[in-house]
């Protein structure tokens, strides 16, 4: 019995033992430069976010926390360039939903694998939303008015994308699905010039997040229908919700921070809760609503449920529509 109790006791002891060391390293942590790889060009919403959190980091921390762009396929470029750095908590990695749930989808080719990445905090959500400049549709006022044109008129309509499976493109794929419609899809070379073609009429609708939309629809260059959103936003209090036509369409934009495979849990969570130190904090909380943004949050938990979620999601949406890279 004696044998066994200094068994168990060595055995508790080396466990401790083990512990040890992360849970020092994440009491130390940062003790130098942490960098943010953001797989999209500076000026977006993707880079404006992760710049907001890593101002309050820096202070907290007392070094400096720099935001790194490296842009390229989609998200792909700078998704792989974190996923492959050493997981030391030094680099991390802040993207919206497509190079972390759903590009992987898109290409099964990839060199690397998204869904290990360690989901930390999804730092706010955009909605998207039906906007339109369109005379085709120059009488349609709601959602309900919308939904009856385009059945009346299956594969009348265009919709404007940034690209073959960016989240404009399957938030368009999945209201065809929901609202038993049927578009034809205009695929640009990014956001700019879709949304100069939708101003001008070229184009009927896009599903394009109201953060990128805004200041064209507080100008009356375009009009909105209505947000993705599960409830309606404080900035446009007046547009209904999609859903409350098309019962269960939501969808949205999300910007999230993420860590590389293996990245040790003890700095994974104290990352996680600093950052939602930094998402409580006021002026904080102001300027990421002003992008539109709700501020989300939440354990680690949370977070990785969040991913699942959206990847079991999109994944389907793919799926089901049939999206292929090629055209």
């Amino acid at each position: 019995m004696i044998k066994r109790q200094t068994a168990i006791c060595a055995g508790l002891t080396l466990c401790a033992l083990l512990a040890l060391p992360l849970s020092v390293e994440a009491q130390t942590y940062p003790d130098r430069t942490v960098k943010v790889i953001v797989p999209f060009p500076a000026g977006g919403t993707a880079d404006a976010m992760p710049r907001i959190i890593a101002e309050f980091l820096t202070r907290k921390w007392g070094h400096p926390v720099i935001v790194e762009n490296r842009a390229g396929a989609g998200g792909n470029v700078g998704a792989e360039a974190a996923y492959r750095s050493d997981p030391d908590g030094y680099t991390l990695f802040s993207a919206p939903p497509p190079p972390l749930v759903y590009n992987h989808i898109l290409n099964p080719k990839l060199s690397f694998d998204p869904t290990q990445f360690i989901p930390i905090a999804v730092m706010g959500k955009v909605p998207n939303s039906i906007l339109t400049n369109s005379p085709k549709l120059k009488d349609v006022k709601t959602v309900a008015e919308f939904v009856a044109y385009a059945k009346a008129n299956p594969g009348a309509l265009n919709s404007a994308t940034q690209g073959i499976g960016t989240t404009a493109h399957l938030t368009s794929e999945l209201f065809q699905i929901v609202a038993g419609v049927r578009f034809q899809h205009i695929h640009y070379r990014g956001s700019g010039p879709a949304v100069q073609d939708l101003v001008a009429g070229n184009v009927d609708v896009a599903f394009d997040n109201i953060g990128a939309a805004m200041a064209l629809i507080k100008g009356d260059k375009l009009r909105i229908l209505a947000v993705s959103s599960d409830k309606r936003v404080p900035s446009l209090p007046n547009v209904p919700t999609v859903t409350e036509t098309v019962p269960g369409f939501v969808a949205g934009t999300w910007f999230a921070f993420a860590a590389p495979p293996k990245t040790p849990q003890a700095i994974v969570a104290k990352i996680n809760a600093d950052i939602n130190e930094a998402l409580r904090d006021p002026t904080v909380r102001s300027r990421l609503e002003n992008l539109n943004a709700e501020v989300v949050g939440g354990s680690l938990e949370d977070n990785a449920k969040f991913f699942k979620a959206e990847t079991a999601l999109w994944s389907k949406v793919i799926t089901d529509a049939k999206v292929k890279l090629e055209p």
